[in-house]
């Protein structure tokens, strides 16, 4: 039963019922339901302020995720930076110097990989952010280990450097006897006449003349291999072993200085000039072999000689006279 509402006319003096126009009901219910949407407007602006919905919990919680991982990559990045860097030190620094190449510049080194900015963001396109820090991840981890076994080869090559730099000491690179002024160097390495029997003959290394107590000196590192006295016609003499296929012949001492099994380091007193043997005058026969073979002792003085000394060294030794020996 519907409930009828009254109200008191002053002008009846009675109660009348309460009659409400159409259009104050509707005003009335378009403002209680604007009132219901500005509640509702409220609540829904403070949800989305201060609360969060479970997708975006999930996003947030990825988002914290891949900015600490980026964080980490960015730490890798730097480390390996660094690392090519160092290794790009060691190349202009170390080999390049030892194979006497210019050291490369900064700017061709940047410059090497050129990268479409447009062309890089079309191939990304297609990638999440998870996707992209894990394809990074994977691509450091790559370039990381890269860089481990590279380091180990410069370490492998640093090693066969030092195992050079002892090979380049054991070679014989020096005149036997101080020559400065390329004036005692008699007899070449080659045909010449034997100054007993007066034929030509295989001379197997360089006479160099000098007084009696000239100062003979061993052109390599290496071990005395023998001391003889008066051995054959070479008198007195000194084998030294250098390794790697080499050996140095020091003939006709008037004294000997070092004994075999001795260590000697090149430009080391191991005797002094005389003419014992089969000798007609004071002087040093030297002799290279390398691998049991002759070799000319003209090719090995580049350590302490020029480039026009070394072309006026050659045309001397080269002239066809008699051998000391």
């Amino acid at each position: 039963m519907k409930k009828v509402k009254y109200y008191y006319s002053t002008k009846t003096q009675r109660f009348e019922p309460l009659k409400v126009p159409l259009w104050k009901k509707l005003l009335r219910v378009f403002g209680l339901i604007s009132a219901v949407i500005v509640c509702a407007g409220i609540v829904v602006a403070l949800a989305f302020n201060y609360l969060q919905s479970p997708n975006e919990k999930r996003m947030n919680a990825q988002l914290s995720y891949l900015e600490e991982k980026y964080d980490l990559l960015k730490k890798d990045l730097h480390a390996t930076q660094s690392q090519l860097k160092e290794l790009e030190d060691r190349d202009n620094n170390v080999y390049r110097v030892i194979f006497e190449a210019d050291p490369l510049a900064d700017s061709i080194r940047m410059g090497r990989i050129k990268v479409d900015e447009k062309e890089l963001e079309k191939r990304l396109a297609p990638f999440s952010n998870e996707e992209l820090v894990l394809n990074l991840d994977k691509s450091m981890n790559a370039l990381k280990n890269r860089l481990k076994h590279q380091s180990k080869s410069y370490d492998t090559l640093q090693r066969f450097i030092e195992n050079k730099q002892e090979m380049l000491a054991s070679i014989p690179s020096i005149q036997p006897i101080s020559n400065k002024q390329l004036e005692h160097i008699a007899s070449g390495f080659g045909a010449r006449i034997d100054p007993i029997y007066k034929i030509m003959k295989f001379h197997a290394g360089l006479d160099f003349s000098a007084p009696t107590g000239t100062p003979i000196y061993a052109t390599g590192n290496g071990i005395i291999e023998s001391a003889d006295y008066h051995a054959s016609g070479f008198g007195n003499h000194i084998w030294i072993r250098h390794g790697y296929g080499y050996r140095t012949h020091y003939c006709h001492m008037v004294k000997m200085k070092s004994s075999p099994g001795q260590s000697v380091k090149r430009g080391e007193v191991i005797g002094w000039v005389g003419s014992t043997g089969k000798s007609t005058g004071p002087h040093c026969h030297y002799e290279v072999e390398k691998g049991g073979e002759k070799m000319d002792p003209i090719h090995f003085f580049y350590n302490d000689l020029k480039p026009e000394d070394f072309e006026r060294i050659v045309k001397i030794a080269q002239a066809s006279n008699q051998a000391f020996d």
